[in-house]
This record gives structure tokens, sequence and C-alpha cells, in this order.
């Protein structure tokens, strides 16, 4: 018969109200903090150094300032509260007068929509955001601990999104510059477009002069092109393949008045149909001193698909 064996009695981990272990945020906290760093240090996974009190930040004082590995500044704003925006505000103000590399918030209770705005950061600055949950626990009658939680920090996924919302951001500014000065090139043709607002989309459109059916402008980073586009709404795909056919029961006359081939696309299974002039000499990535061409090429491009299409636009029998 096995003999039994008696495990040791297991602890329970309790926590302590913040306030009976450091009374004063500023005296109490913040001083243990800056002689106990390596407690963060080893949350964090961080080899913060030289942590300084009150350092001068304009007419405000920071908690803590420190340096990292690299001697980069770190800055440490403590609450021991539920955090709030003026905090917040703060944590953005020190970061910005130190040209501080990091910043660490450390708050009792941490908001979702401050959670959020500390992720946000770390997305869409070059600077690291860390927001750090602190409480004290104890087991039985011990001496209460500092226990820190980060709740949310740097990561490269946080970077990563936050290069593709860059890529993103430049990419529709770009687009908007394109179509800005595309609209003014395409006075000199026809007033089709005159009274369209840029946008950051990769089309514009204005009316053919039936409803659904768009003469648009489409532009990638490769190539440009002109289009009628076919959608007169939900539950039309009957009507718009119909338009469609009756198009391109015209399609060599219109052809030959639009001066070339043309791409009749009519999407099968799609709601919607497309009569596209793509033209590959570059798009909205080509070098910015070749857009007056590029635009000039369109923009003519656009003007002999419009008449072409008009008188057969005019003939068509709707509602099918």
């Amino acid at each position: 018969m096995n003999d039994l064996v008696t495990l040791p009695p297991i602890g329970k981990l309790e926590r302590v109200p913040l306030r009976e272990v450091w009374e004063h945020e500023a005296y109490d906290f913040t001083q243990w903090l800056q002689d106990n760093i390596e407690v963060l240090n080893d949350a964090l996974g961080l080899t913060l150094v030289n942590v300084d009190r009150e350092q001068a930040a304009g007419a405000f004082s920071i908690d803590l300032v420190a340096e990292d590995e690299g001697g980069g500044t770190v800055i440490i704003e403590n609450q021991l509260e539920k955090s709030n925006h003026d905090h917040l505000g703060k944590l953005i103000t020190y970061l910005s007068a130190m040209g501080a590399k990091a910043a660490i918030w450390i708050v009792s209770e941490p908001r979702p929509e401050h959670v959020a705005a500390i992720a946000w950061l770390n997305e869409s600055n070059s600077a690291q955001f860390y927001m750090v949950k602190v409480e004290a626990v104890r087991i039985g009658t011990s001496q209460p601990a500092a226990l820190f939680t980060k709740i949310v920090g740097p990561s490269e996924e946080a970077s990563s999104i936050g290069q593709t919302k860059k890529d993103i951001a430049e990419r529709h500014g770009i687009r908007n510059r394109w179509w800005t000065q595309l609209i003014e090139v395409s006075r000199k043709y026809n007033k089709l477009h005159v009274h369209i607002t840029p946008s950051d989309y990769s089309w514009i459109g204005t009316s053919s002069g039936v409803r659904g059916l768009q003469l648009n402008y489409v532009v990638t980073q490769d190539d440009g092109a002109v289009e009628l586009y076919i959608d007169r709404g939900k539950d039309a795909e009957a009507e718009n393949e119909s338009i469609f056919d009756q198009l391109f029961a015209h399609k060599d006359e219109i052809e030959k008045a639009f001066g070339g081939p043309l791409s009749w696309q009519r999407l099968e299974g799609k709601r919607a149909c497309r009569i596209r002039y793509t033209d590959t000499a570059g798009g909205y990535r080509s070098p910015e001193e070749q857009w007056p061409a590029l635009h000039d090429a369109l923009s003519r491009a656009m003007d002999r698909l419009e008449r072409a299409l008009r008188p057969y636009l005019k003939q068509l029998k709707l509602g099918a």
C-alpha cells in the first residue's frame, strides 16, 4: 500500500487596496517605484536605469524619467486610480516635450477607451506606449507586494498595422492629387466631370444621362481607364445585362467612333456590367512630371467614349 503524500499548504493570493500600501501617489508610490524599478522591468521585459523624479516639462512635472539600455528617454506617468483623459494628455505632452522614445502609463483601473487609445498610438507613432495595471497583493499575513500587468504595449503587429495605415493614407493623398489635376485637365475636352469633388478612391464618375449608367475614370498604380459602368441598382441584374447587350449589338460602330477596341465586360455572375478602355502608359505611381500627359490622354479617351456611346444611349430600351 502506497504511503500518502502530504502536500504543503498553498496560500491564497489577496488584493490589498492600493492606498493602504501607498497612501500618497507622488510621495509614496512614485518614490517606491524609483527605488524598485526592477519590479517594473521584470513585468515589461525592459531594462530601465537612471530613474529620476519630477523632471520638468514646461510648466509640468513628470513623475519619473528613466533611460532604456540604449540610452533612450522613457517617461513614466503614475495614476493610482481609474485612467482618465487628463493623464493621457499629460503622457503625450511629456513624451513630446522630452523627445522620449517610450511612455509608460501606470494605472489602477484601465478604461477600455484608454486601452484602445494606447493601442492606436502604438500603431500611429514611432514612439512606444505602454499601459500597465498596478495592484497590491499578499498571501496570508505576508507583506504586500506590487503586481504589474501589461495591458497593452508596442509589438511588431502594431508597428505593421501602423505602417499599413500610413501606406493607405499616402495612397489616398496621391490619388486625391491625381484626381484634382485630372479634373482640371479634362475641362479642355468636355464638362462631364468638372463639378466632381476629387476623392481618395480609385475611381470618380458622373452620370451619362441615363440613371445607373456612370462614366467613370479609374486609376491604379500602373494604369488608368475610362469606362461606362452599368448598374441600375438592387435586383437589376437582368436589366443591366439587357442594356449591355443592346450596346454590344453596336460594338463595331461604337469602337469605330471611339477610334479603337474596347473591353466589353458583361461580368457574368455579378450585378454590374461595363465597357472599358485602359491606357497602360502609367498610373498614379508614375512620376508626377508625367501626370499631365497621362491626364490628357485619359481626358481625350473619356471624351471619345462619351461621344461614341451617346447615340446608342439615347436608343436604349429600359426596364427589361
